[in-house]
């Protein structure tokens, strides 16, 4: 464990990306403590709003995301400025996708059922940096044997064989297990064989004239939402906080 441990997460290449996931998960931890103590009135903390402008902290992440990203190209992997222009580019990005969705929609929806999108774009790319860090690459490439490394053939044949899984997984609306494909091929090849989402691309151009496959794609995503919708809610609210609840229309008078 030790040695493994040696080989793919301390290594001196991998010590920015490690720094800058750590200042990533702090700043969106820190970040949503401070929200949810804005909205409940609590604590010091209150909205920017200069000249009546509400300022969003995307607007300081993306300063610290540009300002991180080139000085970490400019410094390369290794040595301390390396290391401190991963944590300001970790801390941008905390702060840019805390607020994915209002970027998304263009609108503020912080609070709202599609600020979830945010909590759910934050959890999927730490995951992602978390596989990078354990020592996954790109469309399985880490996989290709020391014969296929040698020629070029057998590169490019593992490249466009995963990449097609991932592509038929992301038409099929499986668009989480074609993100996380492109770390973990077999997640792709498991998304890609079985049956797409009743409103994904794929179902639309290839289910239309044969029923019985969209019957059977309509009752697996009704039960897959029912089994997992409520668990999913739950941890996303524990993360980020329940969303503004919105009382239903008022019915119509007769």
């Amino acid at each position: 464990m030790g040695h493994w441990w040696h080989d793919n997460i301390t290594e001196p290449g991998k010590l920015p990306l490690l720094l800058a996931l750590a200042a990533f998960v702090l700043t969106f931890a820190i970040t949503r403590t401070i929200t949810r103590m804005i909205r409940a009135g609590k604590g010091p903390f209150r909205n920017i709003t200069p000249g009546g402008v509400h300022i969003h902290h995307v607007v300081p992440g993306v300063v610290l995301s540009v300002i991180g990203g080139f000085g970490a190209v400019a410094s390369g992997r290794h040595g301390v400025t390396a290391g401190i222009c991963a944590v300001i580019f970790g801390v941008g990005a905390g702060l840019v996708l805390d607020e994915f969705a209002l970027i998304l929609h263009l609108d503020d929806v912080y609070w709202t059922e599609e600020g979830r999108q945010s909590v759910e774009v934050v959890v999927l790319t730490v995951s992602l940096v978390v596989l990078v860090l354990a020592g996954f690459s790109p469309l399985g490439v880490d996989d290709v044997t020391d014969e296929e490394q040698q020629g070029r053939l057998g590169v490019i044949t593992t490249y466009v064989i995963n990449f097609c899984f991932v592509l038929i997984a992301l038409f099929k609306g499986k668009a989480r297990m074609a993100v996380l494909g492109t770390l973990v091929p077999f997640v792709a090849l498991v998304g890609a064989i079985r049956l797409a989402r009743p409103t994904s691309p794929w179902a639309r151009r290839f289910y239309r004239n044969r029923h019985r496959a969209r019957s059977r794609a309509l009752l697996r995503a009704y039960h897959h939402d029912v089994r997992w919708a409520g668990p999913r809610r739950k941890f996303q609210d524990l993360i980020g906080g329940a969303p503004d609840r919105v009382p239903p229309p008022p019915a119509p008078r007769s």
